[in-house]
C-alpha cells in the first residue's frame, strides 16, 4: 500500500497514515489487488480517520473483484467507480509487437478492473498486479512537482487538486489506450476487406474475420459500460448541493467528466462504424461471388444451347431410316457440316450481340 500526501504544487510519499489532511490538500491510497485483503484493516482505518465512513462490505466486495464490470455507486460519504482498463503486453505476458501484421489474427481484447474510493479529500485506487497506470502518474506527478518549485501557480496547477480530479485523469489515460487500440483494428479490417473485394479473390480466413467481429461486439460493450458508468458519475456530480465544493472545482470536474465521455463515445462510435464496414463488405463479397458464378452460369447455358440444334441434325441423320435425304448424296456430309457450322456461327453472333458471352470487367 502507498500513501501519497498532495499538497498544493507539491506531494510526498508517508509511510504511514496521516494524523491530519495537508492543508488545502487531500491523499491518495493505492495498492494493488492481491494486497487488497490483507490491507483492509489498516484501508478501513484511513477510511474512518481521513474519509469519514468505512467501506462497505459489498463495495469492498467489488474492488476485489477483478472480473467486475465498470460500474458506478455512491453512499452519502463516498462515491465508488470502478473502470476496466485495457491491458497492455506486459500484464498478458505478450511478447512486443508493433501493431498487428497484415492478415494476422487479432489479438484478444483484455481488460482489468481498476476500482475508486472516491471522498471529498481522500482518494483509495485498488489497482490489478503491476499497475502501470499508476506507476505513470506517480512518476509524472513528481517531474511536474519538481518543475513547479518556485515557478507560477499556472505551473503548479499540473498537479491535481481533489480526489475526484485525480480519479477523472487516471480514467481519461485509460480511455486513451482505447482510443488507441482503434488504429491497429482500423488496419487489420482494412486489409481484410481489401482481401474480400479483390479480383477472384480466394479469402479463406473467416475463422480471424468472425474473432475479429467477436472482438468488436466485446469492446463496444465495454465501452457502452464505461459510458454508463461515467455518465451517473456525472449526474451525481450535478446534483450535489452547491456548498459541497466551489463552483470553479465543480465546473472543472463537470468538464474533465464530459471530456472523458466524449472520447468514450468516440471509441464506440468507431467501433460500430468498424462492425458495420465488416458486415457490408462480407456482404458485397458474397454478392460478387454469386455475380460471378452467374457468369459462368451464363456462359455455359449459351454454350450449351449452341450446341443443342447441332445434335439434332446429327440425330437425326443418325436415325436407321434407308432413305434420309443427302444421306446418299456425294456431298451430302459436307452440305450437313455446312448447316451445322453456319448455325453455330449464328447462334454465337446473336449470344454475343445480346452478351451472352461478353466477358465481365473483373
Amino acid at each position: 500500500m502507498q500513501i501519497i500526501e498532495f499538497s498544493p504544487g507539491t506531494l510526498r510519499f508517508v509511510e504511514h497514515l496521516p494524523e491530519q489532511m495537508p492543508a488545502g490538500g487531500f491523499v491518495w491510497i493505492y495498492l494493488d489487488r492481491s494486497a487488497f485483503e490483507r490491507e483492509l484493516p489498516q484501508l478501513q482505518h484511513a477510511a474512518t480517520r481521513l474519509g469519514g465512513s468505512q467501506l462497505l462490505d459489498l463495495h469492498c466486495a467489488d474492488l476485489v473483484n477483478a472480473a467486475h464490470p465498470s460500474h458506478y455507486d455512491y453512499t452519502s460519504i463516498y462515491d465508488l467507480i470502478i473502470f476496466r482498463r485495457l491491458a497492455t503486453r506486459e500484464d498478458t505476458a505478450e511478447p512486443p509487437a508493433n501493431g498487428i501484421a497484415p492478415g494476422a489474427p487479432l489479438r484478444q481484447i483484455r481488460t482489468h478492473a481498476v476500482g475508486f474510493a472516491v471522498f471529498d479529500r481522500l482518494l483509495i485506487s485498488v489497482h490489478p498486479d503491476g499497475c502501470f497506470t499508476a506507476r505513470a502518474f506517480i512518476e509524472r506527478y513528481l517531474a511536474d512537482a519538481i518543475q513547479a518549485e518556485g515557478l507560477t501557480a499556472a505551473a503548479r496547477n499540473r498537479l491535481p487538486s481533489s480526489p475526484a480530479d485525480l480519479m477523472l485523469r487516471m480514467v481519461n489515460v485509460m480511455v486513451d489506450s482505447y482510443l488507441d487500440l482503434r488504429k491497429q483494428l482500423t488496419a487489420q479490417l482494412d486489409y481484410w476487406q481489401q482481401e474480400l473485394l479483390r479480383p477472384r479473390s480466394q479469402f479463406a480466413d473467416w475463422n480471424a474475420l468472425m474473432t475479429a467481429r467477436n472482438e468488436l461486439h466485446t469492446l463496444e460493450d465495454l465501452c457502452e459500460e464505461q459510458h454508463d458508468a461515467m455518465q451517473e458519475w456525472l449526474d451525481t456530480l450535478r446534483e450535489q448541493p452547491s456548498t459541497a465544493m466551489s463552483q470553479s472545482e465543480r465546473d472543472g470536474l463537470v468538464a474533465r467528466s464530459r471530456d472523458v465521455i466524449e472520447h468514450i463515445e468516440r471509441v464506440v462510435h468507431h467501433v460500430r462504424r468498424l462492425e458495420q464496414n465488416a458486415e457490408t463488405v462480407v456482404q458485397i463479397h458474397f454478392s460478387a461471388q454469386s455475380n460471378r458464378t452467374n457468369d459462368i452460369m451464363r456462359t455455359l447455358t449459351a454454350l450449351t444451347a449452341v450446341f443443342l440444334p447441332l445434335n439434332l441434325i446429327a440425330g437425326i441423320f443418325g436415325m436407321n431410316f434407308e432413305f434420309i435425304p443427302l444421306l446418299h448424296t456425294q456431298g451430302g456430309f459436307w452440305w450437313a457440316m455446312g448447316a451445322m457450322a453456319a448455325i453455330a456461327i449464328g447462334l454465337i453472333a446473336v449470344f454475343r450481340r445480346k452478351r451472352y458471352l461478353a466477358r465481365t470487367g473483373r
